[in-house]
């Protein structure tokens, strides 16, 4: 759409298109515009989300996409086990976690 725009305005000027380079440059700054607000950022939190997936451990409290907040009594390859109440169980895809709300203290598990 730019260079729609920009050639009108230099048909309206009688004057002939820049060529080469100087006729990409637009749409290239577009491209890397694109990427440095709506790519990158996105692929930052993808990286941090799968970070966190694998750091799950029994324990942790966490809250899924759903919103259901529980304890992991298990964790699985694909899957975690939380603790919703006291006979209430699920079983969740480990993608389904949003966040880690409490880490599980590792003392006892370092000494």
């Amino acid at each position: 759409m730019l260079a729609l725009f920009t050639a009108v305005a230099y048909a309206a000027q009688g004057s002939p298109r820049p060529g080469g380079i100087m006729g990409l440059l637009p749409i290239i700054l577009i491209i890397v515009v694109f990427w440095f607000i709506l790519i990158f950022p996105q692929q930052r939190r993808q990286k941090q989300h799968k970070k966190m997936i694998e750091s799950l451990q029994k324990g942790d409290k966490v809250v899924t996409i759903g919103g259901i907040h529980g304890v992991i009594t298990h964790v699985g390859e694909n899957t975690v086990i939380i603790k919703v109440d006291e006979n209430t169980k699920l079983e969740v895809s480990k993608n389904a976690i949003a966040a880690i709300l409490e880490k599980k203290e590792r003392k006892s598990a370092e000494k």
